[in-house]
Order: structure tokens, then C-alpha cells, then sequence
């Protein structure tokens, strides 16, 4: 099983960024996935999740800015951040499920700074 996050950077508040997560190693068109995030001091917060059959789910800190969605032909799940703030600044993982509990990737650095 393999996860792989790009798309991190730093960008100004106010800016969007789009995450990208390749999976491999699992049936991917079968499988909830989840991005979740870690702030620098904090735990691993759960941000959105997507179903198999395309339903979402988004924490509330996120609602309206962010929008998770999934290619299964690329077996890729991507989450667009848009109205990007200062407190968005952590370390993304792409996890497999809706939860922070399951097998996630390596994550990518997203700075929100002026």
C-alpha cells in the first residue's frame, strides 16, 4: 500500500492551493479516503472525507473553502483549498477511510504566510 501527497507549498492568506494523493497497492475505486492535517504542536485533525460512491464529508474548521473529490481511473483523491488562513498551516496526509485512524502517506507541507 502506497500514498503519495504533492501539491504543499507556501502561499499567501487568502490564496488557494490543490493536494493531490496517488494510491496504489489497494482497490482504490472501493475505498473511503480522508486528507487530514497536523498543525505544528497539535494533533492529527481530520479534515474531509470522500465515499466510494462519491459523497463527501468536511470538518467544520473547513466548510466552504475546501472540496474534496477523487479520480478513480488515476487513483488519485484531491483536495482544493481555497480562502487559505494562517491556522490552515500544516502537514496534509492523504488516509485511507474517514477517520485519522487509518494507513496514510507521508504528507506535504502547506505554509499559509504573508
Amino acid at each position: 500500500v502506497q500514498l503519495v501527497e504533492s501539491g504543499g507549498g507556501l502561499v499567501q492568506p487568502g490564496g488557494s492551493l490543490r493536494l493531490s494523493c496517488a494510491a496504489s497497492g489497494f482497490t482504490f475505486s472501493y475505498s473511503a479516503m480522508s486528507w487530514a492535517r497536523q498543525a505544528p504542536g497539535k494533533g492529527l485533525e481530520w479534515v474531509s472525507g470522500i465515499y466510494s460512491d462519491g459523497r463527501t464529508r468536511y470538518s467544520d474548521s473547513i466548510q466552504g473553502r475546501f472540496t474534496i473529490s477523487r479520480d478513480n481511473a488515476k487513483n488519485t483523491v484531491y483536495l482544493q483549498m481555497n480562502s487559505l488562513r494562517p491556522e490552515d498551516t500544516a502537514v496534509y496526509y492523504c488516509v485511507i477511510g474517514i477517520s485519522v485512524a487509518g494507513f496514510r502517506g507521508q504528507g506535504t507541507q502547506v505554509t499559509v504566510s504573508s
